[in-house]
């Protein structure tokens, strides 16, 4: 998991955070020195608890009638978290505020389906 993680930082100068819940392993890092971040414990009850609540609940909800779930975006006040799930678990992607959500999600999506087929 570090690999992919590593892997956006290079990627994707806009990727602040990632994190990667799998099997019930969680590993995550941030990149250095970013302004308006939260704090590592708060990261990692966000990724064990809130993320998968959220993504079950929309998941449910999008399976009733709205043809599933892609991927969530939560916009905080510092940021924007892209979440989604993953086989095993999920992914979190923190990114920089000022990034265009039109395009980035894709981007970011299709890099990772690209590089790590069979992740989703």
């Amino acid at each position: 998991m570090l690999r992919i993680i590593e892997d956006l930082f290079g990627s994707f100068s806009e990727v602040r955070y990632v994190a990667v819940y799998a099997d019930g392993v969680l590993t995550f890092r941030q990149r250095e020195q970013i302004a308006g971040s939260s704090s590592a414990d708060t990261d990692r009850f966000e990724e064990l608890l809130v993320n998968p609540a959220l993504l079950t609940l929309a998941r449910q909800r999008g399976n009733i009638d709205c043809g599933g779930l892609r991927f969530m975006i939560v916009a905080y006040g510092n940021f924007y978290q892209l979440i989604k799930e993953i086989n095993g678990g999920h992914i979190s992607i923190c990114l920089d505020k000022g990034v265009d959500l039109a395009c980035m999600p894709a981007r970011i999506l299709t890099h990772l389906e690209t590089e790590y087929p069979g992740l989703f």
